[in-house]
C-alpha cells in the first residue's frame, strides 16, 4: 500500500467532531429507575404529585409523567445534580435507604458518562404497609 492510500484511510477513520448533550429529562428517568429499585423505597414524589397520580390512576392515565415523578435534575456540561423526593416504607432506616439510593443513582447516571456532583434527597412520607390492624 502506498503512503497516500494509508493517509486517506486514516483520515476517513477519524470520527467527526461535535458535542454530545444529555438532557435533564434523561437523567431524571435514569435516577427514578435507580431509586425505585432500592428496597424500602415505596414511591417517589411529594404529596401533590401523588395526589395527581391517584387521580390519573382513576381515569386510566396512570403512566402519564411517572417516569420522572419525584425527581428533578440539572445537567451542566459533564456534571449532574439530582434531586429526589421519596416515600419510604415504614420501619426502614432512613440513612440506610438514602445512602443506597445515592449510590445506585450515582452509578446509573455515571454509566451515561456524566459526573454526579450531588444527589439531594427529601423523604416526604412513610408508607404504612400491610393490612390494617383489627380491633
Amino acid at each position: 500500500m502506498d503512503h497516500e492510500a494509508t493517509q486517506e484511510m486514516t483520515a476517513a477513520s477519524v470520527p467527526a467532531g461535535g458535542t454530545t448533550q444529555v438532557s435533564d429529562e434523561v437523567i431524571e428517568k435514569i435516577a427514578v429507575a435507580a431509586a425505585r429499585a432500592v428496597p424500602g423505597v415505596a414511591e417517589l414524589g411529594g404529596d401533590v404529585a401523588r395526589f395527581f397520580n391517584s387521580v390519573l390512576d382513576r381515569v386510566g392515565l396512570d403512566q402519564v409523567g411517572d417516569a420522572r415523578r419525584g425527581c428533578s435534575a440539572h445537567v451542566t456540561g459533564d456534571a449532574a445534580v439530582v434531586n429526589l423526593v421519596l416515600v419510604i416504607e415504614a420501619g426502614r432506616a432512613v440513612p440506610e435507604i438514602t445512602a443506597e439510593v445515592r449510590a445506585r443513582v450515582t452509578e446509573a447516571v455515571e454509566a451515561y458518562g456524566l459526573r454526579v456532583d450531588e444527589v439531594n434527597i427529601r423523604v416526604d412520607d412513610v408508607a404504612m404497609g400491610g393490612p390494617a390492624p383489627t380491633v
